[in-house]
Parts: structure tokens; sequence; C-alpha cells
């Protein structure tokens, strides 16, 4: 399948299907399309817990939503191969020849990401390499290493460059930390058509810039792309001429919101921290119906999001935290214990529902990258898209290398 196929097809499939798939089940007591698919609401929530589960993690494996969704043409279109890197090993642990003690102060599984993004960082006689949001600059140290080579590393932020330079300097690594702003007006004085440009998991708009700038200087790029959300526009507009094309003739007009839906995915956290997940998810839907009943307005409302380790200690005071929030006069004799248990019920419900949009996560993800593939290729470039490690490593392990033809 080339590229143009896959993502004229995931247009018209994630178009065809939005009424299902951009609808929050958390927002709405019953969903829109209950009534045109009761039969599929229905299925839903009458699946036991070990199978909500199991579907949370393959959604396309011996899906009960067969019957009603294109599952295993979603399937297809999502498949992808895993791109070669140049002599790769990539074992359990620390990365070939690399040393086990740059790994400190760096995320165990950050590090592994690391690991396997590095080999696929083609390097061609005469390139550079610039790393692009660089932190402390962890990858351009690795690079460097393996290539022997220096390797310019931009970040923001002065103490991030600052620490990371000492790094490199005790390490030996011949990195040099730059002080840039990627999204100013001079980011683009560091690319030329003899650059190789990386980044590892850039967010939004970081990495449409880092695209656009390596569209005018004619650089190489190797990019794994990150929170498709994090943008200043309302509105997705699609970086190429084709996927502006599609989403016009499929009526697909992405908010900024549904873009959360590509990265929602995620590795199994810890156990202390799923069950913290969970009870804040299941107090801010008891909150919810509480608002509702006391604003006497049948509609969803936003509450702030609390950090890890910020949550009340009780479903009440967590209750009474959130109205505060929003302006909400609580009034007395709420029994707080019957509406926390409305609260979990409610979030098994939502669970259950949410499995339709856990189905279009990957192909939602899959044809925001091939937009920017697509980009790149009406550009002049050659342009492959893949996988650069195992999902359990990283949900977001697509990889975007190109270079100008």
């Amino acid at each position: 399948m080339t590229h143009t196929e896959r993502f004229t097809q995931l247009a018209q499939r994630l178009a065809e299907w939005q009424p299902l798939w951009r609808c929050l089940p958390f927002q709405h007591p019953r969903l829109p399309w209950q009534s045109r698919w009761p039969g599929l609401a229905e299925a839903l929530l009458a699946l036991p817990d070990v199978e909500v589960v199991r579907l949370q993690e393959a959604p396309f494996i011996d899906s009960p939503l067969a019957g009603w969704l294109p599952v295993g043409e979603l399937a297809r279109l999502v498949t992808l191969t895993s791109l070669a890197g140049q002599g790769e090993a990539l074992a359990e642990g620390f990365a070939e020849g690399l040393p086990e003690a740059w790994a400190e102060g760096v995320g165990e599984r950050k590090w592994c990401q690391i690991q396997a993004f590095l080999p696929r960082v083609e390097v061609t006689g005469g390139e550079s390499l610039v790393e692009w949001c660089a932190g402390k600059g962890h990858l351009a140290r690795a690079l460097s290493h393996r290539h022997a080579m220096e390797v310019t590393a931009l970040e923001w932020q002065p103490a991030l460059c600052e620490a990371g330079q000492a790094m490199a300097e005790r390490q030996g690594a011949r990195v040099l930390l730059q002080e840039q702003d990627v999204m100013a007006k001079g980011a683009g004085r560091w690319l030329d058509a003899r650059t190789r440009v990386v980044a590892l998991h850039a967010c939004g708009d970081l990495h449409r810039r880092l695209l656009e700038l390596v569209v005018e200087a004619g650089s190489a790029v190797t990019l794994a792309p990150c929170c498709y959300q994090r943008t200043t526009e309302d509105i997705y507009r699609p970086f190429s001429g084709l996927g502006r094309s599609l989403a016009e003739a499929h009526g697909l007009a992405l908010e900024r919101d549904d873009l959360a839906l590509a990265v929602q995915e995620t590795v199994t956290a810890p156990r202390a921290v799923q069950r913290h997940r969970q009870r804040a998810g299941a107090w801010r839907l008891g909150f919810d119906r509480l608002q509702r009943d006391v604003r006497g307005v049948d509609a969803y409302l936003p509450v702030p999001s609390l950090a890890y380790g910020q949550m009340p200690e009780t479903f009440e005071g967590f209750c009474r935290w959130a109205a505060q929030q929003k302006g909400i006069v609580l009034p007395a004799g709420i029994d707080w214990s019957g509406l926390e248990a409305a609260g979990w019920e409610r979030q098994a419900e939502v669970a259950r529902l949410e499995l339709v949009r856990h189905l279009f996560r990957r192909p939602l993800e899959i044809w925001l990258a091939l937009d920017r593939l697509v980009f790149l290729e009406e550009a002049g470039f050659t342009a492959e898209l893949g996988t650069f490690c195992a999902r359990a490593l990283t949900p977001r392990n697509l990889l975007l290398r190109a270079r100008q033809a």
C-alpha cells in the first residue's frame, strides 16, 4: 500500500465514523450516537471488566465491535513496519557502545527510547547533526558518541542548556548546547542542505515549525512526532495539499481537542498511579452529576486538573474544591457516599463507551503523521514512515525520516 492510498483511506474512515469517535462519553449522560446504534451501546455496556481492560490494550484483536465498525480495515491501515537502522543493536539494556553512566539522570523508559531511536538516525558523509528541542541534550550526547562527531543541540531554557553543557563536558561528549527558541524568527539559521535535524517527541507546533524550516533549508530530518494537540490553532490545518483536499472532500474538520485522541494511549502505569487515575476519574464524574443538579443545567462543566499528590483526601473534599473553582455554592444535606458510588458506576460506563474512541486512536495518529510525510513529499523530499520501537516502550513510536530527493 502506498503512502497516498493509506492516507486517503484513513481520511475516508475517520470522516465516515467521526460522529462516534469525536464524541466524549464523559460529557454526555447519553451519547448522541446511541439512538442510531443502540445495539453497539448495549454490547459495550454489557462487557465484563476483564474484556474492557483487554480491549483498551488491544482494540483490534477479537473485537466485539466488528459487527458495527470496520475493525479489520482499520487494523490493516494502521499496520506499519519497523524502520531499519544503521548497524543497530537494540538490546533490552543499554545500547551497545554507549557508556552506562550516561543513563544517570535520565528516566529508564526515556533512556530506552533514546537507545531505540539512535540507530534510526542515518547520517551520510558530510552531514552535520542538530537536535531540535534538546532539553539537556541526552539524545545529542548519544548521537555524538555513536557517530564520533559534534552535535548542535537547540534548547530555549538557559538552565537546561547550562546543565546539559556541563554534563556533556563531564562525559567528554562533543555537544554544543545552544540557547534557541525554535519558534523564533531566527531558528532557521541552524539548518542548511547539509544538516540532518533530529527530534525525539517534539510536540505540536514545535515539530510543525521544524518541518517548515526543513523544507525551506532542504535539510534531512528524523522525527518522532508527539502531542499534536499542542498548537495555537483551534482548528487543525493539514500540512499537505492532499490533506487539505481530503479533509474538505470528506468533511473531516478536526478541532484541537480532537487531536488529543491520537496521543491518549499510554503504557501501563504503576498500580498506585492507576488507582489514583481511576479514583480521580470517578470523583470527577461524581462531581459532574452534582454540578448538573445544583446548577439546573444538564451540561458538562470542565474542572481544572490537579497534579498527582494534590488531590483532596476525600470525595467530599474534592467536590468542595471543584465547586469553589467554578463558583458553585453547594447545598446542605448532600449524600456524599451515594454520589461517590454513582461516580464509580458512571466511570465503568464511560470506560466501556470509550472503547469506540480507542479503536480510532491509532488511525488518527497515523493519518496526522502521514499528513506530515505527504507535506515533505510534495516539497520534493523522499520520505518514509514506520516505527522505531515496540508499543510497550512507548505508544508514540512513529518515526518519520526524509531527505531531499
